[in-house]
């Protein structure tokens, strides 16, 4: 089928977000639960989540990572109506990238600076507040994000900025056990959500613009114990030399000084990046997690990094109970313009080259491509159109500056996918931001950015997001929407046959699932830079997401937290 472009129309109801029902206290733990008793989250719900209509126990729904809602209470005939009903202001007023979680009618959010908020789901009051308290040595590349909590049993989990694993009792939010994950002073934090499964906290690091070497480890949900640990970048790095990317298009390396360099210098496997931004998918019949790996270190000197720079910028799957290597597809060795694998994998049946269903990953990436996957042996089956332009790939950096698009941030940058399988679409938030990339070679400076060189937006260049359907059968982009700016957030899918996302000058949009067509669009004062959810409560369908904008394409700053409903 033809693919088609519509540029998104002006939102066509407002509300301004100050109209909050809770503010927040100012104690570590503001007062006891109001809600009652929570239901323990079993492993049971967890595993049945992608059919459960009341909750949104993951942070992208379910383990195969589908950001598919299934109630369709709110749908494309009635979507017209959604109105606010309620706001609540958190007490931190920078970006927001959180993911609502929503248990048995309490829902968990998290703000920047690693606040956690329980909140009665039904009208938005607030049951308990708590702030982390940071350490001295706090580092982050991208703004004090994050992203969410994971619910497990009687707790709530978060990663926290000084590289810490807390654990709070999810009736009280009094913290109940806290762990390091990795030294912060070394460049490690942390922004992504926690995973929970089968009595296990699994979770990445931040850190790749730092000279860390990247991990995914697990912890004991009960007492916080260090189960597992599998480094993203392995002691042997270097790879197979490659030459071409994932597409098949040279990547301009020049080996044989490569080689050189690996000579004198060694593996730089110690401080080579390789952080995993976003949530696993997990398959629980094969026992496998599903991640992807970021950018190496430093992000655009190659010259002090020789080799492929394994694992970096690939789909990597382990074993779920040992952390043990399974396989890994890389889409660009060697990367040199930081067009890192960010975006959430998911788990979904796509057809072979032959046209036959098999399980299958995919995933979005910075370089504006879809990636469709074997699931058994991480090969790759298919790539998409381009669904952002792409422009003297690959176009070596320069002291003086080299323009090459996609910029760094994408494409599809860490903003999650959502997929409709009846429709066998994926909808991807996309940037058209174009840079020029800079190198200048220093030497690692100990846990301080490291970013060997810079890359620069060209002010003079339009700028602009798009929204696009594709077709992971095929490749093929259905249809695609664009926005005035570039888009960051995420995307939620529903059984209603909408797609929900948001913009940075505030709007957030539903649309029509199959054709894109926009249906309903509201302002909310402050950027929506944050991935929306959906649950239902005593019979009565939500719409959630926080509105708080974003530092990283610096879009206004909020603090709102918006659920949505139907009036009659």
């Amino acid at each position: 089928m033809k693919k088609h472009t519509r540029w998104l129309a002006g939102a066509s109801f407002f509300v301004a977000a100050a109209t909050a029902v809770g503010s927040a206290g100012a104690e570590e733990v503001k007062g006891a639960t109001k809600y009652g008793d929570m239901r323990t989250v079993t492993q049971r719900m967890l595993n049945a989540a992608a059919g459960d209509g009341n909750n949104f126990l993951h942070t992208n729904h379910n383990y195969k990572q589908t950001r598919f809602y299934p109630n369709a209470q709110i749908n494309t005939s009635n979507v017209h109506r959604l109105r606010p009903a309620w706001i609540f202001q958190t007490e931190v007023k920078e970006t927001m990238e959180t993911t609502p979680i929503v248990v048995n009618g309490v829902m968990y959010v998290t703000t920047a600076f690693n606040h956690v908020y329980a909140l009665d789901a039904r009208t938005g009051e607030e049951l308990w507040h708590y702030k982390h308290k940071l350490g001295p040595i706090t580092v982050y590349c991208c703004g004090p994000n994050n992203r969410g909590v994971a619910a497990y049993g009687d707790m709530v989990y978060m990663g926290t900025l000084d590289a810490k694993l807390v654990a709070l009792d999810a009736k009280t939010g009094k913290l109940v056990w806290e762990t390091e994950i990795a030294d912060p002073e070394l460049g490690y934090s942390e922004t992504m959500a926690p995973t929970a499964v089968d009595g296990k906290i699994l979770i990445g690091t931040n850190g790749g613009e730092y000279g860390i070497r990247g991990f995914v480890k697990a912890f004991d949900a009960k007492t916080g114990k260090l189960l597992w640990t599998f480094y993203t970048i392995p002691e042997n790095s270097v790879g197979v030399w490659a030459t071409h990317d994932a597409t098949g298009r040279d990547m301009k390396r020049n080996i044989a000084a490569e080689k050189e360099a690996l000579a004198k210098m060694g593996d730089p496997y110690k401080t080579l990046g390789g952080g995993v931004w976003q949530n696993p998918a997990v398959d629980l019949e094969r026992r496998r997690v599903y991640f992807v790996v970021g950018n190496p270190s430093p992000d655009l000197d190659g010259s002090l990094r020789p080799g492929d720079n394994l694992y970096t910028d690939s789909l990597v799957a382990v074993d779920l109970d040992t952390g043990k290597y399974i396989c890994h597809f890389q889409y660009i060795a060697h990367d040199v313009w930081d067009l890192d694998a960010v975006s959430p994998p998911i788990l979904v049946d796509v057809k072979d080259k032959d046209g036959k269903l098999v399980p299958g990953v995919i995933h979005g990436g910075k370089t504006g491509h879809i990636y469709v996957h074997k699931r058994d042996d991480c090969s790759l089956i298919r790539f998409s159109e381009a669904m952002v332009p792409q422009e003297n790939m690959w176009t070596l950096p320069t002291k003086e500056g080299a323009r090459m698009l996609p910029g760094a941030n994408g494409g599809v940058e860490w903003s999650p996918m959502a997929v409709d399988e009846r429709l066998g679409l994926a909808y991807a938030m996309n940037l058209h931001q174009p840079m020029t990339y800079h190198v200048e070679s220093t030497p690692y400076p100990g846990g301080k950015l490291w970013l060997g060189g810079a890359f620069k937006v060209i002010p003079t260049e339009e700028q602009w997001g798009i929204l696009s359907a594709v077709d992971y059968h095929s490749g093929k982009i259905r249809w695609e929407v664009k926005t005035p700016q570039p888009l960051i957030g995420g995307v939620l899918a529903t059984a209603g046959g909408l797609v929900f996302f948001g913009e940075g000058n505030g709007r957030f949009n539903a649309l029509d699932a199959a054709t894109g067509a926009q249906l309903w669009s509201f302002q909310a004062g402050a950027g929506v830079n944050a991935p929306p959810a959906s649950y239902t409560v005593d019979g009565k369908q939500y719409i959630v997401v926080a509105a708080g904008g974003n530092t990283q394409l610096d879009y206004k700053r909020g603090n709102a937290i918006i659920a949505f409903s139907l009036v009659d």
